[in-house]
């Protein structure tokens, strides 16, 4: 297996076409075609399935294509530094469920590095996508949660997409509420307080499922509930009609400012916060600092 048979084979599926690959690559399509055949041949994997309508990517074949990806991505990082002795520009991304704290220490772990030359991304989004991305190699680390109740369909779905959960830390179950909502002045909150007010949830799209929700307890037999997409909103929401979200405790008043609170729920359930990330691959240094900032948060939690 060599780097070229990779960088023609991720051409292709980003092409979905072996003509339009083989123009970008300056080599002619039976080439191309002889090369990947040899690569399916040696990796005994078909890659790709041919058709007159173009190309489709086999399940197998996206796994092996996230694997490509992130050799390639290595391959360039070490061309940079050493080959062309340029220490080139500094790349991170995170893909997280919508926890403000993350984003804080995404924040720290910019600025550590500095920001004259990068280029960073975070991904504020769906569970399913947050996996997904880390997959794909679009993000190198992914923040989850984790708990009793999708513990295992979790651990399912990222061994079958060659992914581990690492935890970080454990967390009570809080309320999260303006504090204009009357609820706020109370030390512990039970359910039955609750009832007259809308439980805000984030939007999971297709993957609306039970085990993919981002709130605790998804199960429960809410009488009012509010979905949205962003995180803005959700506080909006917070403050408009009185709604509450049920979260880790830890709150980020620098970000979402100090109009808000966190409440003890009168409930012995638990959730860990982790984060995911492909199996025997090391972090990067700017994965490790990242990780290091969110640990802080370890110190933090209610």
């Amino acid at each position: 297996m060599t780097l070229q048979q990779l960088r023609y084979a991720v051409a292709i599926a980003e092409h979905k076409s072996m003509n339009k690959a083989a123009a970008e690559l300056f080599v002619t399509q039976p080439s191309l075609s002889n090369t990947i055949k040899a690569l399916e041949e040696e990796i005994h994997t078909q890659l790709f399935v041919r058709s007159n309508r173009g190309i489709v990517i086999t399940p197998e074949g996206e796994e092996f294509l996230g694997y490509a990806r992130q050799m390639l991505d290595h391959y360039r990082l070490i061309e940079e530094r050493y080959v062309e002795n340029a220490a080139g520009k500094k790349k991170f991304s995170v893909s997280m469920q919508h926890y403000t704290f993350a984003v804080e220490a995404f924040i720290q772990m910019a600025k550590a590095f500095g920001m004259d030359e990068y280029e960073f991304a975070v991904h504020e989004t769906k569970t399913s996508e947050v996996i997904e991305n880390v997959r794909l190699n679009r993000s190198e680390i992914g923040i989850i949660y984790k708990n009793e109740f999708n513990g295992k369909f979790i651990d399912k779905i990222l061994k079958e997409n060659g992914l581990e959960f690492i935890p970080l830390f454990d967390c009570r179950i809080y309320v999260y509420l303006s504090k204009g909502n009357p609820l706020a002045g109370k030390e512990v909150i039970d359910f039955e307080d609750l009832q007259q007010y809308p439980c805000l949830s984030f939007e999971q799209g297709d993957n609306n499922s039970f085990y993919f929700a981002e709130e605790v307890l998804s199960t429960y037999d809410y009488r009012q509930i509010i979905k949205a997409d962003d995180r803005a909103t959700l506080l909006n929401l917070m403050v408009g009609l009185n709604g509450y979200t049920l979260c880790s405790g830890i709150i980020c008043s620098e970000l979402n400012g100090d109009e808000y609170a966190a409440i003890p729920l009168n409930t012995e359930e638990t959730m860990t916060i982790g984060y995911i990330k492909h199996k025997k691959m090391p972090l990067s240094i700017l994965g490790e600092k990242y990780i290091e900032e969110l640990q802080k948060y370890k110190e933090k939690v209610l």
